[in-house]
């Protein structure tokens, strides 16, 4: 495919995208249609097919797309200069404020997710896999440089993801709805702060 197909080919993904985004967000999933969708962006039902073989593919497509910025800045947190402790709780903070303002801004796309995680669908799994890499090579940073004391691996993500699991995990986020976010955002900081300090410090009684 030559440059200028695949720049038409991807412009018209896009348009879809955002028709889906809009419909989305007025009407939900059960009232969304491909046929509607496909009128807004101008082309046919047929066509709009061709880019997503289902109206659950185009939910998906939607999800991952959003989902991208995040993990994203995730990956540009993982890649700094700053040492893994701050790293750590850095990737942490951006996970849970960005999920929370998105399901407040864009509750609509945010029940996507929370739908993809409960039906386990591929769009779910491939999030939750990519942001386990980015804070797993946080914490693996940190044992390798010797600020974190805690050097079995295994333990130090269950600790992670067990003590920060409120705050990270998309639907238990949806279930906190009604906490105003920045007594939330108070609460997952002090979370944080106690698995920076027994990856620090070291817990030895702290038993997975």
């Amino acid at each position: 495919m030559s440059a200028p197909a695949r720049q038409i080919e991807a412009a018209a993904d896009q348009r879809i995208l955002e028709h889906a985004c809009e419909h989305l967000r007025r009407f939900g999933p059960k009232r969304t249609t491909i046929l509607d969708i496909a009128e807004a962006a101008g082309m046919s039902h047929a066509n709009v097919y061709r880019y997503f073989p289902s109206k659950l593919a185009l939910f998906d497509a939607v999800t991952a797309n959003w989902l991208a910025a995040l993990e994203g800045q995730l990956r540009v947190i993982k890649e700094g200069p700053d040492p893994a402790y701050d790293k750590l709780e850095r990737a942490l903070s951006a996970i849970q404020k960005t999920y929370r303002a998105k399901l407040e801004a864009d509750p609509a796309l945010f029940k996507l997710l929370c739908d993809a995680i409960e039906t386990n669908r591929v769009v779910a799994r491939k999030h939750r896999n990519k942001i386990q890499g980015e804070v797993q090579a946080i914490v693996e940073e940190g044992i390798n440089a010797g600020s974190f004391r805690m050097t079995d691996r295994r333990r130090a993500m269950a600790l992670v993801f067990d003590l920060a699991h409120r705050f990270i995990q998309p639907i238990s986020i949806a279930l906190d709805r009604s906490i105003p976010a920045p007594d939330l955002a108070f609460r997952a900081g002090r979370a944080f702060a106690a698995i920076q300090r027994s990856l620090v410090y070291g817990d030895p009684d702290f038993d997975i």
